[in-house]
C-alpha cells in the first residue's frame, strides 16, 4: 500500500509538472505567434492577438481535453486559411506555431480519447493539410500523400503510447490488488497465530481442568456429596468454555467471507430435523426415550449429524422405504437409524456428503464408536453409541480436530 501511494503522489507530481511546462509553451508560442502574424498574414491590428491566441492557445488543453483543443485547433485553422489572406511569398496557409499546437493535440487525441474520436481526427486533420497546403502550392503537399502520411506515422505514434500506457495502469492496478491480497493474507496469518496461541494456551490447560474435576471423585476417597458437586460443576463450565473456545478459534482461523456464525445444532434439535424429513416426505417415525438436553454439546453435535447423514442415504439409497429412529439417553447415547429394503431405485448421482467414514469420525472424536451393516431383510441400519461424559483422550481427540 506504501508503494501504491508513493506512485499515485508521484504521478500527481508529474501531472503539475505537465501542467506547467504546458503554460510555458503555449505562452512561448503566443510570444512567437503574435509579434510574427503580419509577416505572413494580411491582418488588422486589433485582430492579431486573437488570431495568435486560436494557433497558441489550444494546447492548454492538451491534458485536459484534447479532443476539444484538438477541435478549436483544426476549425481555427481551416477559417483561417479560408478568410485571411497571407502575404506574398508565404506558402503556408497559417502560422507554424499553429500547425506545432495542432499536431500536439492530434497527438494527444491518439494518446487519451476515445478511439472513434481517434479516426475522426486523423481524417479531418489529414484532408485539412492536403487540402489547405495544397492550395498555397506547399512543395510537400505536391507529393500527394505526404501531409496525410505524416499524420497517421503522429496517429500511429500516439496509438503505441497509449497501449504502453494502458499496460502500465494495468499492471498498477494489479499491483494494488496483490498489495491487498498481501495485507489481506497476513492479517489471516495473524488470526491464525492468534488461534494457535490460544489452543497451546488456553484450550491444553482448561481440558486438564475438565479431565482433573471429572476423575476427581474417583482418584481421591472420602469427598462429601457437595464436594463431588463442586467438581462436576467445575468441570461443566470448563466443558462450555472449551466450546466457546472451539467457536472463537473457528472465526479466527476463517478468512472472513466463509465463517459458520450461527450456532451449531446439538441435540435437542434432532426432533426438529426428524419432523424437517417428515415433512419433505420420508415415512419416517422415531422413539427418543431419556432427556437430551442434558446430552454435552459436543456429542449432541456428532449426535445431530449422524442422524442427519444417516437419513440422508436413507432417502438417497432406500428412496420410498419406512425409516425407524431410536434414540436412547441413559448411560450412554444409543442411536439406531435403520430403513427398509427401497421400494425404488437408488440415487447414484449423489457426489458430497461425508458417508460412513465421516459418521465414524463423527462417532470417534467424542469418544464413541459407529457401525453400518445391511439387514438380512435388505434394509441397512446404523447403530451409534456416543458417551454421555467425554474422557481425557474423547477430550483430545476434540480439541486436535475441531480447535
Amino acid at each position: 500500500m506504501v508503494g501504491t501511494l508513493a506512485k499515485r503522489a508521484l504521478s500527481a507530481r508529474a501531472r503539475q509538472w505537465f501542467d506547467g511546462i504546458t503554460v510555458l509553451v503555449a505562452l512561448i508560442f503566443i510570444a512567437v505567434a503574435w509579434p510574427t502574424l503580419h509577416l505572413t498574414h494580411a491582418v488588422p491590428a486589433a485582430a492579431q492577438p486573437f488570431i495568435a491566441g486560436f494557433a497558441a492557445f489550444p494546447i492548454l488543453l492538451v491534458r485536459v481535453n484534447p479532443a476539444l483543443g484538438w477541435a478549436v485547433s483544426a476549425g481555427s485553422a481551416l477559417l483561417i486559411s479560408l478568410a485571411v489572406p497571407h502575404t506574398p511569398g508565404n506558402t503556408l496557409p497559417f502560422q507554424v506555431v499553429h500547425i506545432l499546437s495542432l499536431f500536439a493535440l492530434v497527438f494527444a487525441v491518439a494518446v487519451r480519447a476515445p478511439i472513434q474520436i481517434v479516426g475522426v481526427a486523423w481524417v479531418a486533420t489529414s484532408l485539412l493539410m492536403a487540402t489547405t497546403m495544397a492550395q498555397t502550392g506547399d512543395s510537400f503537399a505536391e507529393a500527394g500523400l505526404g501531409w496525410p502520411i505524416a499524420i497517421t506515422g503522429l496517429v500511429v505514434l500516439g496509438l503505441l503510447v497509449r497501449w504502453v500506457v494502458v499496460s502500465r495502469q494495468q499492471l498498477l492496478k494489479q499491483e494494488e490488488e496483490t498489495e491487498l491480497e498481501r495485507a489481506r493474507r497476513a492479517i489471516l496469518e495473524e488470526k491464525a497465530r492468534i488461534a494457535r496461541d490460544l489452543h497451546d494456551v488456553v484450550a491444553h490447560h482448561m481440558s486438564m481442568v475438565v479431565v482433573q474435576a471429572q476423575t476427581a471423585p474417583y482418584r481421591i476417597d472420602g469427598l462429601s456429596a457437595e464436594a463431588k458437586e463442586e467438581f462436576e460443576s467445575i468441570g461443566s463450565g470448563a466443558r462450555s468454555a472449551l466450546n466457546e473456545i472451539r467457536g472463537l478459534l473457528g472465526v479466527l482461523r476463517s478468512d472472513g467471507q466463509l465463517p459458520e456464525h450461527a450456532p451449531q445444532p446439538t441435540a435437542t434439535d434432532v426432533l426438529g430435523l426428524l419432523e424437517g424429513a417428515r415433512r419433505a416426505g420420508v415415512p419416517l417415525t422415531w422413539t427418543i426415550d431419556g432427556n437430551l438436553d442434558a446430552v454435552p454439546e459436543t456429542t449432541g453435535l456428532a449426535l445431530y449429524r449422524i442422524v442427519q447423514e444417516s437419513l440422508a442415504n436413507a432417502s438417497r439409497h432406500a428412496p420410498g422405504a419406512p425409516v425407524w429412529v431410536r434414540i436412547a439417553s441413559a448411560a450412554a447415547l444409543n442411536l439406531s437409524v435403520a430403513n427398509d429394503r427401497p421400494l425404488g431405485p437408488a440415487h447414484t448421482d449423489h457426489v458430497g456428503g461425508s458417508g460412513i467414514a465421516g459418521m465414524q469420525s463423527r462417532a470417534a472424536s467424542v469418544g464413541g464408536n459407529l457401525t453400518a451393516a445391511p439387514r438380512p431383510d435388505g434394509g441397512f441400519e446404523v447403530r451409534a453409541e456416543l458417551p454421555l461424559t467425554l474422557g481425557a483422550d474423547a477430550m483430545h481427540a476434540t480439541l486436535g480436530s475441531g480447535i
